[in-house]
């Protein structure tokens, strides 16, 4: 068939990959014109011509984006062609300047593969040794193991030379040998000569002609489609047991995948409702184990669902509760207002009550923010957790949405009701101030705190009882709080920052070099410590805080605080609820003027200042153990009224809801991608089947043929032009290569194959200089066409031996006159 362009210039402008298919019916496909199919073969050359051009353009231009042709046909083996443009030199047209370049970065893209065999097409009539082709694939094919020469254009020799010494692959060797054709002239081309005709021709070219009749058998192209095929067929018997053991781990892992989808029919209404109760069921069960929490499928990546809840709970809530800590200055004053106003005219003798709940009331109002922030924050991590349980729903995109619509405004009507009952919590607090509370200190035994140097007013120093206030304190003095990796960040000039191994106790923060705990770097005592926090620097995305103390002591060295980063937010609030537990707290903002502390707070008689003293120490007591209630109560009330009722709602209404919401068809309707991934994978899997059971009917005594041993074509790279055409002389006989050009080959054996059978790739020893089992060295072959000779010999068999060299007689194979006819 005739249907690749051609003309002179650069033809060929985007590589053409043609697919050979053996088919019993004759036709042609493009990938780009998918479902069309060309019976005339003069419209797949147009289309192959006006695909290239709506690319590259009608003016030369070049793309490596391939055009894909698959031919099927009675008349072809099944083999995979890849056409490339030739290695042009000049730019002409539109073409850019570096097209040499460009082309060979194309070719290069192709032939590098290692499962493609390289076809260095060379014309007989230019010099060898100095072919672009040969060169190239030289580069990527080293030992030649992929490279078949192909040598054209041998009937436009100059009169009186050939190629026979090429072809015979003794004066250049490649590995796998040359093979010689005869294709069309461009006038054969123009006067629509057919190809069967002129591969007719080339069959009489090669055993008319004296010096190529002795290897006809192993010249022009019926033999290079048969070399080609027996290389493909030794590719794939090569190929076929590492791409069956894939296939096969391929399969196993879509079978449970698969297995689901068997009997799958999309429009019954049974599956549907299965299916239905099923992800309702399963959205459940997901969300009850991200929240309570599961041995199966733990994420080890983050925090996520009950462990993100319960970090609020106990991390960020008392946090969030410490950080309404008093401002010490404003809440004396308070206090010393309260009592006053209590007192109103009168000089008070004693330390009135209603001063005292005044302040009490006042401070637990503080408490409403951060309880209702706590709700917040839990309700964000329950949306989340739905969406994240609602993935397995991915399928059915109408049943997620709703779903997640439903739940979502259930969370938002108990957010309600949670936040009531939290309020009513914090007014229950302050209906009733219970100063016979267990742990409250009272006007009894009042806890003065420590002063500097350690003794408790009103207790004789070291005296038992001062012991026992100072050990309820500090039961577990070695008690380890929290261990981890923390980044000390100190000034270039005095170190730089570090990474150290720090532990928390109830008594100090010390830190290590590593996790060992062997060496020590320092130890830091907690009293009078404090946080504070510190912006982030310019070039930093670490989250710092700082520790100082609060008698503007050095705390490290010559540092009057140290600064320690964390690298998420979330491990900084870890850590900062870690140090509150040690009885670290953060630092108060202080929003104070200089005006704004009247001289009467400082110049209190000592009475007042008693009095101050004793309310500032009993609200200390009352708050904490307010704290400590709601500390107690707000994770009881979420879980309660939000987390557990959701739960129940999810197993027990959600189905209901969902029912009512519409349409059970239009909610179970599957997503297009859903529906596309199914057919794809069902189609993957039986394709995987089909290739298996191929692969178990091809027999295993395929013929394939060894790998030729490597010749010397060391010649390749050179620049410097080898003599490729002999010239007409006498003597000595013109045949045979110089001496010097090749390695000598060893003696020949023969063996000559009969008519008609394909001439197999050789696997007999003692020929190592050709791939396709042609004699390497032939000492019977056919002497070199004389010049007295006539120029046409009759394609009989000949009667007499041809006038040659004495020494080298010629023997006609006795296969010939058949192959004639």
């Amino acid at each position: 068939r005739d249907f690749l362009p051609r003309g002179s210039g650069i033809v060929t402008r985007r590589p053409l990959i043609l697919q050979l298919v053996n088919n019993k019916a004759e036709y042609a496909e493009f990938l780009h014109c998918k479902g069309r199919k060309f019976v005339d073969f003069d419209e797949v050359r147009q289309e192959i011509e006006a695909e290239t051009d709506r690319i590259t353009g009608s003016n030369k231009g070049i793309s490596p984006i391939p055009i894909n042709l698959r031919v099927y046909s009675p008349h072809v083996l099944n083999l995979t062609l890849i056409d490339l443009p030739g290695m042009t030199k000049v730019a002409v047209g539109d073409q850019p300047v570096d097209i040499e370049h460009q082309i060979r970065d194309m070719i290069l893209q192709f032939i590098t593969r290692e499962s493609c065999l390289i076809l260095a097409v060379t014309p007989a009539n230019t010099d060898l040794a100095n072919s672009d082709a040969l060169k190239v694939a030289k580069e990527v094919d080293p030992q030649g193991v992929r490279t078949i020469g192909v040598i054209t254009k041998l009937d436009l020799m100059d009169e009186g030379t050939d190629a026979r010494d090429i072809l015979e692959n003794k004066l250049l060797p490649l590995r796998r040998g040359y093979i010689g054709v005869v294709n069309r002239s461009q006038k054969d081309i123009d006067g629509k000569k057919d190809i069967r005709v002129a591969m007719a021709a080339e069959r009489k070219f090669f055993l008319s002609h004296p010096s190529y009749r002795h290897m006809a058998e192993k010249m022009g192209t019926p033999h290079l489609q048969k070399a080609l095929n027996q290389q493909l067929t030794n590719h794939i018997r090569d190929t076929l047991p590492g791409l069956r053991s894939k296939l096969q781990s391929q399969l196993l892992s879509l079978e449970k995948e698969v297995e689901e989808y068997k009997n799958f029919r999309p429009d019954d209404p049974t599956r549907k409702t299965k299916a239905l109760l099923q992800m309702v069921q399963q959205f459940g069960v997901d969300f009850e184990k991200c929240i309570e929490g599961s041995g199966d499928q733990v994420d080890t990546a983050e925090l996520s669902g009950g462990a993100r809840i319960n970090r609020i709970f106990h991390e960020r809530f008392p946090f969030e509760l410490v950080k309404i800590v008093f401002d010490e200055k404003e809440l004396r004053r308070e206090i010393s207002h309260a009592i006053k106003n209590v007192h109103g005219v009168r000089t008070g003798l004693f330390t009135p009550d209603l001063a005292f709940e005044a302040i009490v009331k006042k401070q637990i109002i503080k408490l409403k923010e951060p309880c209702l922030k706590c709700i917040d924050l839990v309700i964000q991590e329950l949306i989340n957790t739905f969406r994240q349980c609602t993935n397995k729903l991915g399928s059915y995109p109408r049943l997620r949405e709703e779903t997640e619509r439903i739940v979502t405004t259930y969370v938002r009507e108990r957010e309600g009701k949670t936040k009531d009952q939290v309020l009513l919590l914090i007014d229950i607090e302050l209906s009733y101030i219970n100063t016979n509370h267990e742990d409250f200190i009272g006007f009894a035994n009042l806890d003065f705190r420590r002063m500097d140097d350690g003794t408790i007013p009103g207790y004789a120093n070291n005296s038992a009882q001062q012991r026992n206030i100072v050990n309820k304190k500090r039961a577990i003095p070695n008690q380890v709080i929290r261990k981890g990796w923390l980044t000390l960040n100190i000034s270039i000039m005095k170190g730089g920052s570090k990474e150290y191994w720090f532990v928390l106790s109830a008594e100090s923060v010390s830190w290590y070099k590593d996790e060992e705990e062997k060496e020590k770097k320092y130890m830091l005592p907690l009293d009078n410590l404090k946080l504070r926090d510190v912006e982030k620097g310019f070039m930093s995305n670490k989250h710092i805080f700082a520790i100082f103390n609060t008698e503007q002591r050095n705390v490290y060295k010559d540092l009057r605080q140290i600064e320690l980063a964390c690298d998420t937010q979330e491990d900084m609030d870890s850590w900062k609820a870690s140090f509150l537990r040690a009885g670290v707290y953060p630092e108060k903002d202080q929003v104070e003027t200089e005006d704004a502390a009247p001289a009467d707070t400082f110049s209190m008689d000592p009475q007042l200042e008693r009095q101050v003293e004793t309310i500032r120490n009993l609200v200390d007591s009352y708050i904490s153990i307010v704290n400590k209630t709601i500390r107690d109560l707000m994770p009881k009330t979420i879980m309660h009224l939000m987390i557990n009722s959701a739960k129940d709602f999810i197993h027990s209404e959600l189905l209901a809801y969902l029912y009512s919401s519409g349409d059970q068809n239009s909610l179970m309707e599957e997503s297009a991608d859903q529906a596309q991934r199914r057919d794809e994978m069902l189609r993957m899997y039986h394709a995987i089947k089909e290739a298996l059971s191929i692969i178990g009917d091809i027999s295993t005594s395929t013929v394939s043929t060894p790998v030729p041993p490597p010749v010397n074509d060391s010649w390749v790279p050179e620049s410097s032009p080898t003599p490729q055409r002999r010239p007409p002389t006498s003597a000595p006989p013109p045949s045979r290569p110089p001496a010097v050009r090749g390695p000598t080959p060893g003696p020949p054996t023969l063996n000559p194959i009969p008519a008609y059978v394909a001439p197999p790739i050789p696997s007999r020893p003692g020929q190592p200089m050709n791939a396709f089992g042609n004699s390497s060295l032939d000492p019977f072959s056919a002497p070199p066409q004389i010049p007295s000779r006539p120029a046409r010999i009759p394609p009989g068999i000949p009667s007499r031996r041809p006038p040659g060299a004495p020494n080298r007689p010629t023997i006609i194979r006795p296969a010939e006159p058949s192959l004639l006819d």
